[in-house]
């Protein structure tokens, strides 16, 4: 799935170059093409599907060279991840029937990545045996507000039934989750069968299969793309936790630990950077820290940046736009960038 802005990432991220397209950890590749060769070691380029806007189209294809056009699914709309993730389960079962999918975000960073793949293989191999709605559960370990929550059943086997979905709680009941033991980061990582997840829709979404089911005869056709072009905005713009995972009662979890992050706030960014003796985290500045400590400073390559008497605040550096915010504050970005198009306009978000 790589049709996000990444609104908070401003001013990184902008709705013509969204932050799944940017070496955001300065690693020397993009966080959707890190995804691709992640993904890649377990499954063949030909089988991997990019749902993304059709306003991205080339920027995908530019960074994903072993991607054919064929493989991308174009969304004419941005409607959340239930009716992506039902067009690709419908592409899917149109080539195999018995096809098990793997739905992963694009821009996610995951440190493991030898055990996020045999996390996967376990995954495949649980829904290939039965008819289940499998997601990856983080191990949290920390009363972490900005994710949502998975309860699961104590039991011995590895998978794990899930008895409860909790959106994003305030710290006092994230506090309570981790004290009880039984809960884990919902990664918004998903594993099942083609057919499972299409009868989950039938469900409880049935409406949204009668707009893109036509009894299978467009999909991996010529006519797959006018299709989607004159159906896929009827859909109901509803992410799939709310529209399935929280109704279904065959959903289950593998608490995994690979070092994931959602990298979804410059916060999270922080997080994974490397930090100097005084807790500065750098990307692409040469910087001098004077009486600074716990800053982060992201600007174009090799820009020269001197802070001085600055603590805990992010230097953000994109072409001709500098944002200088308190880390504190890092969820007003959103707020930032709608004042930003008000008075300077579209081009700057």
């Amino acid at each position: 799935m790589a049709g996000g802005i990444g609104t908070r990432f401003w001013p990184i991220s902008t709705s013509k170059y969204p932050k799944q397209f940017h070496d955001v950890l300065g690693v020397g590749q993009s966080l959707i093409q890190r995804t691709f060769e992640r993904i890649n070691d377990l499954v063949p380029t030909k089988n991997i599907l990019i749902a993304t806007n059709e306003n991205y189209e080339n920027l995908v294809l530019q960074q994903l060279p072993k991607v054919k056009k064929n493989q991308l699914l174009l969304e004419p709309a941005m409607k959340n991840t239930a009716p992506c993730i039902l067009y690709a389960a419908l592409k899917i079962y149109n080539q195999n029937p018995d096809g098990v999918m793997l739905v992963a975000p694009s821009d996610h960073w995951i440190d493991d990545e030898n055990e996020f793949t045999n996390n996967i293989k376990t995954s495949f191999d649980a829904c290939l045996e039965k008819d289940i709605l499998m997601t990856l559960g983080i191990q949290p370990d920390s009363p972490n507000t900005g994710y949502g929550y998975i309860q699961f059943k104590k039991e011995a086997s590895k998978i794990k039934k899930v008895t409860n979905f909790t959106e994003k709680p305030d710290l006092e009941t994230a506090k309570k989750f981790l004290e009880n033991g039984d809960y884990l980061w919902n990664a918004g990582i998903f594993v099942w069968s083609a057919k499972s997840i299409i009868k989950a829709f039938k469900n409880f979404l049935p409406e949204m299969v009668d707009i893109l089911d036509d009894g299978n005869r467009v999909y991996n056709t010529d006519f797959e793309d006018d299709f989607i072009k004159n159906n896929y905005t009827k859909c109901k713009n509803i992410s799939i936790d709310f529209a399935i995972m929280e109704k279904a009662n065959n959903v289950h979890v593998l608490p995994v630990d690979f070092g994931w992050s959602d990298l979804g706030t410059w916060g999270s960014l922080y997080s994974k950077l490397e930090k100097d003796e005084t807790e500065n985290a750098v990307v692409g500045a040469t910087t001098i820290f004077r009486n600074a400590n716990g800053n982060m400073v992201r600007t174009q390559s090799g820009k020269k940046v001197v802070i001085q008497g600055l603590s805990d605040f992010m230097v953000i550096e994109k072409e001709d736009v500098l944002l200088i915010c308190p880390k504190k504050d890092e969820q007003d970005i959103k707020q930032i960038s709608t004042q930003v198009k008000a008075n300077f306009g579209d081009d700057f978000v």
